[in-house]
């Protein structure tokens, strides 16, 4: 999916922007990386145009637009936007997208979108996060320099007259996301709908927190593996991840609000509170509620509450047992490896009680299970491990179609809730202007009727029976986990069992394979 960063600066060495671009830079530290004789390194591979800069470089064509309309003298003022698209990572073996390609796009976004502005178009080949995606930089100077046509995302003079700075508004925003939306679209390339948060929100402040600490702890693991030492911790995270996670965990195992909120606060100490329908979250040690859109779309209102009555469901169709589980049948310990691996004796009287109850367990349950002879354990291995692999490529079938079935559902409820909105774009007086208005809805109505195109669909399921599928399909899934789970489980027994036996047998050998003594 493509996506698209807004960043603004006020520094008025306009010829950073374009340094920054073209040549290496610390990503933890901002600063140009030198080679052996101190000059700055260019990067091995980019590609870079300008527009609206005539014959002079971008920050001489910005310096000449501040001085001829007296504006951005101040430290205050902003002098540069910096966009930032980038691209999905599998667009480049799935979709043949190249650096040329993603250029073009950029060059075309930039003029239909900053008409009038000097810019930078800059497209890389990864990010620093080395996640083998394509982005392009659009750097915009912040002062117009020439009039240019009046667009339909236009609403007031300045966006258009020459000497006003351009405005990052929040509706500018949203337009901007709908244009990336449309250009993925038409170049067949991934997209997401960029108009609603999709999971974990982290911000810039908090993804370059989590780098930053995540280095420290590699070098710190790295000076305990020189010294011998395991680490306890290998990946970093942040307080609002941990907070995350808590939530989560607490989240998955309650049914109502209220549960809900008293479980947070008995575990974690977190607070949760509702102000205006939206949910807040106050960890321990804070005074100040977080909301739970800087957090996470899972846990705003409406999410949390739909995972509670799942969860209502879902401990409808599987009871807890009450009955206490028995030990769990563990490998019995090979105490002479152990031995002369530098154990003490302390060590050997505890593992010899430990392989004493192991081995009577594993009698027990072959005992039970009436496979004292190792062709009947063997076969009866073999059915578990046919009979597990049949019903988990049953619950994988049954998990691709409801995958299918609830991204059918969503497309047919956007279908039907944009599709007055179309039919009113046929009576209206000025068609343009009003599908302008509206343009995120009309995206995401075009892209459901394009789904619908794709796969087949002249006549449209009703809601209410592709429900009705999804609750059957759920149930009789949940039917067939249990059974896998259950032989997963007896698998693993019976295979630990079947060990043991082989260990104990090995360990008789051993014991009654003693040298003879030489006679003197």
């Amino acid at each position: 999916m493509a996506t698209i960063k807004h960043l603004s600066s006020k520094n008025s060495n306009y010829a950073a922007a374009e340094s920054y671009l073209t040549f290496q830079h610390n990503e933890y530290t901002g600063l140009p990386i030198l080679d052996e004789k101190g000059r700055p390194k260019l990067r091995d591979s980019y590609l870079l145009d300008t527009l609206e800069c005539g014959e002079s470089s971008f920050a001489m064509a910005c310096l000449i637009a501040n001085r001829k309309y007296g504006k951005n003298g101040g430290r205050e003022d902003v002098k540069t936007h910096h966009y930032i698209v980038s691209f999905d990572p599998k667009d480049a073996v799935e979709n043949g997208l190249t650096m040329e390609k993603a250029q073009a796009l950029g060059l075309q976004f930039c003029k239909d979108n900053f008409p009038g502005h000097p810019a930078i178009v800059c497209t890389h080949p990864d990010g620093h996060n080395s996640a083998g995606n394509i982005h392009v930089h659009i750097v915009i100077g912040s002062l117009r320099v020439r009039t240019v046509e009046r667009q339909p995302f236009m609403d007031k003079p300045c966006d258009w007259e020459a000497g006003k700075k351009h405005r990052c508004t929040s509706a500018m925003l949203r337009h901007l996301r709908v244009a990336v939306m449309e250009m993925c679209e038409q170049a067949d390339l991934n997209q997401i709908n960029l108009l609603e948060a999709q999971g974990d929100h982290v911000s810039e402040r908090e993804y370059w927190a989590q780098r930053r600490g995540q280095r420290r702890l590699d070098h710190a693991n790295a000076k305990l593996a020189a010294e011998g030492q395991q680490p306890t911790q290998t990946v970093y995270q942040t307080e609002l991840d941990k907070l995350r996670k808590q939530i989560y965990a607490v989240l998955n195992k309650t049914t109502t609000f209220e549960e809900f909120s008293a479980l947070l606060m008995q575990e974690h100490g977190i607070a949760v509170k509702e102000s205006r329908g939206r949910l807040s979250y106050c960890p321990p040690g804070r005074t100040k509620f977080i909301t739970a859109k800087k957090l996470s779309k899972k846990l705003e209102k409406e999410q949390v509450l739909t995972a509670l009555s799942q969860n209502i469901q879902l401990t409808a169709i599987i009871q807890p047992s009450s009955e206490k589980k028995p030990d769990k049948i563990r490998k019995l310990v090979d105490i002479q490896a152990k031995v002369a691996a530098g154990k003490g004796i302390g060590y050997e009287r505890w593992a010899k009680k430990f392989n004493l109850k192991r081995w009577s367990q594993t009698l027990c349950l072959l005992q039970e299970k009436k496979l004292l002879s190792e062709d009947a354990l063997d076969q009866r291995i073999a059915e578990l491990k046919a009979q597990h692999d049949d019903v988990l490529a049953v619950v994988k079938d049954m998990d691709a179609r409801m995958v299918s079935l609830k991204e059918l559902r969503g497309h047919l409820v956007v279908y039907r809730q944009y599709k007055p909105l179309a039919q009113k774009l046929q009576t209206v007086r000025n068609p343009a202007k009003f599908k302008e208005q509206h343009r995120a809805e009309f995206a995401v109505y075009e892209a459901a009727c394009a789904y619908f195109k794709a796969n087949g669909l002249r006549t449209l399921p009703d809601l209410k029976k592709l429900d009705a599928e999804y609750q059957t399909l759920s149930s009789e899934k949940n039917g067939f986990y249990t059974r896998y789970k259950k032989a997963q489980i007896e698998l693993r027994e019976l295979r630990t069992a079947q060990q043991n036996v082989e260990a104990f047998f090995r360990k008789e050998e051993r014991n009654h394979a003693v040298p003879q003594q030489e006679v003197k």
